[in-house]
């Protein structure tokens, strides 16, 4: 089985970069069954890779490998065992019981994300590939891992891409409850497999929830878009002075007051706000509240480069009144998610930001996802976390 490319469309995939768009393909050889392995050709018939085949999808080949061995069982035993042992050697079960064991594409399995929660694994599968071995990989996991309990969320919009319908539950293994605490230097957070974001936590921004905290002692500290409290908590266990948790979501912050009594901290230094955080960030501005740190965290704005204008103007609003809230040598801790808005792009909003704020503001450290959320040097969409920490001059 084989799909024959244009000629002169093999440059990404010498270059090693995973995936072939539908209108990179000149050829297909027979009708492919979903998620099915084929051997992708160039023009005049030369092998370049193997890779998953999705129909519906415009990316419609992902690349497994790019020598020619078999894809199967023992292909991705290799696979998640390179991951396991990467993790092992970055030492990143130190701080937290709970991290990325799989990264899709930049662990070799384009499409499936496996989250360890301790003694539980959560499992997305994105991809038509990743959905045609998705239960060789369970039971793979099981045997490489020794965690009996997989839940699985698969239920990212990306999936109707694919031509995928979300799916989620127990995959392998059973659960007393979907609510089950962690701990991340030596805070301890409920986390939500079933229902919260992603695959319950947001485990990228660990590293970076530790720097908050580092910084935040003696502070008035402001979380916007503060989900459970990942970065709050660490705040207020490192002696912020006080700190303000806004989202828009009343569960989320359930949890994250849940957060707080789970850890002893002092309840009479927080304060949960619900709603609209841009809408609240113009009523502070007009009441002149104003903070020592301030966080923005907010959801993907732009998925794709398509959504990249509309997302950079949203963007340059929540920084411009971040800026205007800052007090004279606050921090700001911004960041973006969102695929369609590369680093250069970001910082780019964030200084027009400040200067329509009419502040001069210092760039003193450029952050990124944690080590357990790798980036393949072929496939830089990986890299899809942004963050800067700005000092107000």
């Amino acid at each position: 089985m084989s799909i024959t490319l244009n000629p002169n469309r093999e440059k990404s995939l010498l270059r090693r970069h995973p995936w072939i768009f539908a209108s990179a393909i000149r050829h297909v050889d027979e009708t492919h069954v979903s998620g099915s392995t084929v051997d992708l050709l160039s023009s005049e018939g030369q092998f370049l890779a193997r890779a998953s085949y999705s129909p519906n999808s415009q990316i419609r080949a992902r690349v497994w490998t790019f020598n020619d061995e078999p894809v199967d069982k023992e292909f991705f035993r290799k696979r998640i065992r390179a991951a396991i042992e990467v993790r092992q050697q970055l030492k990143v079960d130190s701080h937290s019981n709970a991290y990325r064991l799989l990264h899709a594409e930049s662990d070799g399995i384009p499409g499936l994300i496996v989250d360890r929660y301790e003694n539980v694994l959560v499992l997305q599968s994105l991809t038509a590939g990743s959905e045609f071995w998705k239960e060789t990989i369970a039971d793979l996991l099981v045997e490489e891992t020794g965690v009996t309990t997989i839940y699985e969320r698969s239920d990212a919009d990306v999936r109707e891409l694919e031509g995928l319908q979300p799916i989620t539950g127990i995959l392998r293994g059973t659960l007393s409850s979907f609510i089950f605490p962690i701990t991340e230097y030596n805070l301890k957070f409920n986390v939500d497999i079933a229902h919260g974001h992603k695959t319950g936590f947001y485990l990228d921004q660990r590293e970076n929830r530790h720097g908050v905290g580092e910084l935040s002692k003696d502070r008035d500290v402001l979380n916007c878009f503060c989900y459970t409290g990942g970065f709050s908590i660490h705040a207020l266990a490192s002696g912020a002075k006080s700190v303000l948790s806004v989202d828009s979501s009343a569960d989320a912050l359930a949890l994250l007051e849940e957060n707080i009594a789970l850890n002893h901290l002092p309840a009479d230094r927080h304060t949960s706000l619900e709603g609209d955080v841009f809408q609240l960030l113009r009523k502070f501005r007009d009441a002149n509240r104003s903070f020592d740190l301030i966080v923005l965290d907010p959801p993907k704005f732009a998925p794709t480069a398509a959504h990249a204008e509309k997302a950079s103007r949203a963007y340059k609003d929540i920084n411009l009144l971040a800026f205007k809230l800052l007090r004279h040598g606050g921090l700001l801790f911004t960041y973006s998610c969102s695929g369609g808005i590369d680093a250069a792009l970001f910082q780019k909003i964030v200084a027009s930001a400040a200067l329509d704020a009419g502040v001069d503001a210092t760039i003193i450290e450029h952050l990124s996802q944690g080590s357990d959320h790798p980036v393949s040097l072929h496939f830089p969409e990986g890299m899809y976390l942004k963050g800067l920490v700005c000092v107000k001059g």
